[in-house]
């Protein structure tokens, strides 16, 4: 049967992949969000702090987010630009169980599941995204905001700086241990990586597409993951050096990312009202 052309369409097995996922990340976060002290056991191998563990929950709840836009919407460029970015953070967590294989839980339920995602996901994916991507058609929603240049170019920027930082975590981990706010470890400091990749490609993505339709549901599901780790922060201060200044920069750093998010979110969500209503007390013609 021949695919239909540029209907902007969310195909079936790309909502289904979507569904099989989600379970497996509500595990997940549930363990390392809430039971952080508990990875040994619990989790594919120990993390430590929990500060770690709990960044890790942090990035697999906006996962959870993303995943169930993808499986709610039907429209493919609202959920388009979020798929790189996993691809991304996937593959950077199968390379490090592969260079830290010794290092997991051999044998263990969570290894199994752990092992059958990231060996798997990455190509999944963006098998995913290849086959759907012909679907856009390119043209903004009706009432459809969009983003001026200029603030996409500042979003690539950020977005750029957050994947460059992801790249040293993961390239150079033994100088990131020295810098970063809390203690890592090489294993650690490239799962950092995969976590500061999701954020960074995202912003990438973002500059390239003008639609403020195409940002909202991976922006929401940033926000929310973000929230979360500043809540983290809170609840294992303990494990910051705060004579750090990278520290003080982690954590400002991202309340500035949230505050951007949410006023983004708020003009833009605000401009497609204001344009609605324009149009309804406009004369017809």
């Amino acid at each position: 049967m021949k695919k239909e052309h540029r209907s902007n369409l969310v195909y079936p097995i790309t909502r289904w992949v979507a569904g099989l996922v989600i379970p497996f990340l509500v595990v997940a976060f549930i363990i390392l969000y809430f039971l952080p002290n508990n990875t040994a056991t619990l989790f594919a191998w120990e993390i430590k702090p929990p500060m770690t563990a709990m960044m890790l929950g942090s990035a697999y709840a906006g996962g959870i987010y993303y995943f169930t836009g993808v499986i709610l919407t039907r429209q493919w460029h609202r959920i388009k630009v979020g798929l790189i970015p996993v691809t991304i953070f996937a593959s950077i967590l199968n390379v490090a169980t592969i260079l830290h294989w010794d290092k997991f839980n051999h044998g263990t339920l969570p290894f199994f599941a752990w092992v059958s995602l990231y060996f798997t996901t990455p190509f999944i994916v963006f098998g995913l995204w290849l086959w759907n991507r012909g679907q856009d058609t390119n043209q903004p929603d009706e009432s459809d905001a969009i983003i001026h240049p200029l603030i996409r170019l500042v979003i690539g920027a950020v977005g750029a700086t957050t994947l460059a930082i992801a790249i040293f975590l993961f390239l150079n981990p033994k100088l990131m241990i020295q810098l970063w706010p809390w203690t890592l470890t090489p294993l650690t400091s490239r799962v950092m990586a995969a976590m500061f990749s999701l954020p960074g490609m995202v912003g990438l993505g973002m500059a390239m597409d003008s639609r403020w339709s195409s940002a909202q549901i991976i922006l929401q599901s940033q926000g929310f993951s973000i929230l979360l780790i500043l809540v983290a922060v809170v609840r294992d201060r303990a494990s910051f050096n705060w004579s750090n200044p990278g520290s003080w920069l982690f954590s400002i750093g991202l309340a500035g990312m949230l505050a951007g998010i949410v006023v983004f979110h708020a003009y833009f969500n605000n401009y497609h009202k204001m344009q609605k209503q324009q149009r309804i007390e406009s004369p017809l013609t």
